[in-house]
């Protein structure tokens, strides 16, 4: 696929570039910092609330869709209440995700944006990359456009075991307030979902 080869370039070119430290983000929400309050006064009341008890925390869904999304967007989730060492917090944003509409977010505009990945791979046919910065980008198929756009706190990458195939980027899987998360092995879906524990 064109897009595996341009993001291989791009890698070996990122040897030179120091790595940023700051966490990943967009409009103005930055996973395990940002608060409720912040996207409430940004973005205003969600389209829909849900409210759930993820191992034993109370946790809150926010939607925006409709005429509630972002300019561009088809659909903003964000995912409120983060377990951070000094305990849980239900205020802060655990993960959140965008879903551009077609053509918003090209290849080039998300490496503008976010830089060279840490990784990049193939799931289900859906080319896509990852960030230890804290995202996760899934393109459409042909590797052109950006379909849904994950971002959490950050992300240590982990080298696969020697001999092992390495590890495509894909969403995190399971919807748990814990804050960290690794990429998933290579075959695991892609998934929009909150950082597994």
């Amino acid at each position: 696929m064109r897009i595996i080869g341009m993001i291989a370039v791009a890698l070996g070119l990122a040897l030179a570039v120091p790595a940023g430290a700051g966490a990943a983000g967009w409009g103005g929400i930055y996973a395990g910092e940002t608060t409720m309050t912040e996207v409430r006064e940004r973005y205003g009341a969600p389209s829909k609330e849900t409210k759930q008890k993820v191992e034993g925390y109370d946790t809150t869904t926010w939607v925006y869709e409709g005429d509630k999304a972002p300019i561009g967007m088809v659909r903003m989730t964000i995912e409120l209440g983060l377990l951070k060492p000094d305990g849980f917090k239900p205020e802060l944003v655990r993960v959140f995700v965008l879903e551009p509409k077609p053509n918003m977010f090209p290849l080039r505009a998300v490496m503008d944006g976010w830089g060279v990945p840490t990784a990049a791979g193939d799931q289900g046919g859906f080319p896509s990359m990852f960030y230890e910065a804290g995202l996760v980008v899934v393109f459409e198929r042909q590797g052109q456009f950006a379909e849904s756009m994950t971002f959490t706190p950050p992300q240590p990458f982990q080298q696969p075991a020697a001999g092992a195939a390495p590890p495509a980027a894909a969403a995190p899987q399971a919807t748990t307030p814990r804050a960290t998360t690794s990429p998933p092995k290579s075959g695991t879906p892609a998934s929009p979902a909150a950082p597994r524990p």
